[in-house]
């Protein structure tokens, strides 16, 4: 068991209400230095309320919770000063520039003004907008008002970072170039928080992630310990002519598991070559094949019955 110390988040029986909506549900989990966690689920699975929580700026209705050692309801300020926050919406002043949005966020700390502009320059390296500085924010593309915000957000050099859905909305070169930033906050050992619904985005990012689903957390594990455990090696996917969809009996006993979507039919396997020979056998009219490795979808999938991106 590791010692409080340790811990830089610990929840236990940690949950959320608003009025007879219960958003978290009695939730248990901690967070160590240093290490990326993540919170899978689809939109409404109660993630960004756990993070409001862990933030400091949403009261608990039950359960308890510590951040740093610390209650956030009587010493969220304190929290918060430790705490750097990424919000869904970015929240920028888009009629101020760039320098000047990091500049009047870091008069918030109380930072003095020669440290915020050493900061500045150092940040705006980081997150690759030097050349941008002293335009305004409007005009900057969404990965770059992405990039901004997490640089935002590191202004008051924050012990744990909360990025809640960091990619959403970007393209995928944007998503790349972001992730590669929060890779190297964590190379820096700074501890982060992140929520998603996308499953490569938790793969590639996280340590350590729980899967949520309706409130509650449904597993918990490292990205890889989670696919050995509730999927399969290979995943073949097949799909049908129209009209054309297979019923169980036809795939019965091929595999692991069939799992039956709409368009769509994936079989779990441990050995796709052995399957795909006996696929060959049933002489089925399938319309195209795709042999793949399990991801933390098939793992959300098998969970609950339904896909991360309803």
């Amino acid at each position: 068991l590791r010692t409080m110390g340790e811990q830089l988040v610990r929840a236990a029986g940690l949950t959320k209400r608003f009025g007879d909506f219960t958003a978290v549900d009695a939730v248990d989990f901690t967070v160590i230095p240093g290490e990326v966690f993540g919170f899978l689920g689809p939109n409404g699975a109660g993630k960004s309320s756990t993070m409001k929580m862990i933030g400091a700026v949403s009261p608990l209705t039950e359960g308890s919770l510590t951040v740093f050692g610390l209650d956030p309801e009587a010493d969220g300020a304190l929290i918060r000063a430790r705490l750097g926050s990424v919000p869904q919406e970015n929240l920028l002043d888009t009629e101020l520039t760039v320098f000047e949005n990091l500049f009047i966020y870091g008069r918030y700390f109380d930072l003095p003004k020669a440290l915020i502009k050493e900061r500045i320059d150092e940040l705006l390296a980081f997150a690759h907008l030097e050349d941008r500085r002293d335009d305004l924010v409007e005009p900057l593309s969404g990965g770059m008002k992405r990039r901004l915000t997490i640089a935002r957000a590191l202004i008051n050099q924050p012990d744990l970072i909360l990025l809640d859905e960091p990619t959403t909305g970007l393209d995928p070169l944007a998503r790349h170039a972001l992730w590669d930033r929060l890779y190297r906050l964590k190379q820096q050992g700074v501890t982060l928080i992140i929520t998603t619904h996308y499953m490569d985005e938790a793969e590639q990012l996280c340590d350590r992630l729980v899967v949520m689903d309706t409130g509650k957390i449904v597993a918990e594990g490292s990205p890889r310990g989670l696919i050995e455990r509730f999927a399969t090696r290979d995943v073949i996917e097949l799909r049908f002519r129209v009209g054309r969809q297979p019923d169980e009996r036809e795939l019965d006993g091929l595999d692991k598991r069939v799992e039956a979507l709409p368009d769509r039919s994936l079989l779990y396997t441990d050995n796709a070559d052995k399957t795909l020979v006996s696929l060959t056998e049933r002489a089925l009219e399938i319309e195209s094949t795709i042999v793949r490795r399990s991801t933390l979808e098939d793992v959300f999938l098998r969970l609950t019955g339904r896909s991360l991106v309803d």
